[in-house]
């Protein structure tokens, strides 16, 4: 009896759990709007400043600055583009064509065309963000090393503090307003609340597993040693 009981709060527990979150990701659009605001701050003053030469943040000496800065610029007007695209998740013609499009006006998208890509960009922003801050912390504590292969001269423990403390937690966050977004359009888009509730704990999991990969890739490949 007492096992059942115990059975029965924690289902009640899971319930209740997705009830809530259902309720929030359904009625909230504002993730979109302040992903969107941070990821064109971040390209604006972290990405395309750095592509102009930029030194704040750097902690080092580049080795090939041409490519360098040419990659940051290109990083910057992606993550701008992507934090523009998600506010096209919340607007009613990510769903339906608008009618005045020729020939497929007024037809249903499918869910998956948008979320597919959406999906999988979250999962990259969380895992990057979530395995650098492990990593970094990690190197700080002197439990492992790390080399830098970009860098001619750097300097380590002020660019692990810069990722640990600034940029790290700004592709976790990211991340995390990306996926609230996510839930939004695909509870906007009709997706059966079985599937939504299925989807997402599957989703939890393999977040956690790319980011656990993340981390032991960075960790196993990059570290010259692990200290005991």
């Amino acid at each position: 009896m007492q096992k059942a009981n115990i059975n029965k709060i924690s289902t009640t527990s899971r319930v209740n759990f997705f009830e809530r979150f259902e309720c929030f990701t359904k009625s909230s659009v504002w993730p979109a709007y302040v992903c969107c605001f941070c990821a064109f701050m971040y390209a604006v003053f972290v990405r395309f400043y750095h592509a102009a030469g930029g030194t704040i943040g750097m902690s080092g000496k580049i080795k090939d600055p041409a490519i360098f800065y040419m990659g940051s610029y290109m990083a910057g007007i992606t993550i701008m583009f992507c934090g523009f695209a998600l506010i096209a998740l919340i607007k009613p013609w990510s769903r339906i064509v608008p009618i005045k499009i020729p020939l497929i006006g007024g037809r249903k998208i499918h869910p998956l065309i948008l979320l597919t890509p959406t999906l999988i960009g979250t999962a990259f922003l969380i895992a990057h963000g979530v395995s650098g801050i492990i990593t970094k912390a990690l190197l700080l504590a002197g439990i492992i090393t790390m080399d830098f292969p970009g860098f001619v001269e750097v300097d380590v423990r002020d660019l692990a503090l810069w990722d640990l403390l600034v940029y790290e937690p700004c592709f976790s966050f990211l991340g995390m307003m990306a996926g609230l977004t996510a839930a939004h359009y695909a509870q906007a888009s009709g997706v059966r609340q079985s599937s939504f509730r299925r989807g997402t704990v599957l989703y939890l999991i393999m977040v956690f597993l790319l980011t656990a990969l993340f981390a032991t890739s960075i960790i196993f490949d990059f570290a010259d040693k692990i200290s005991l």
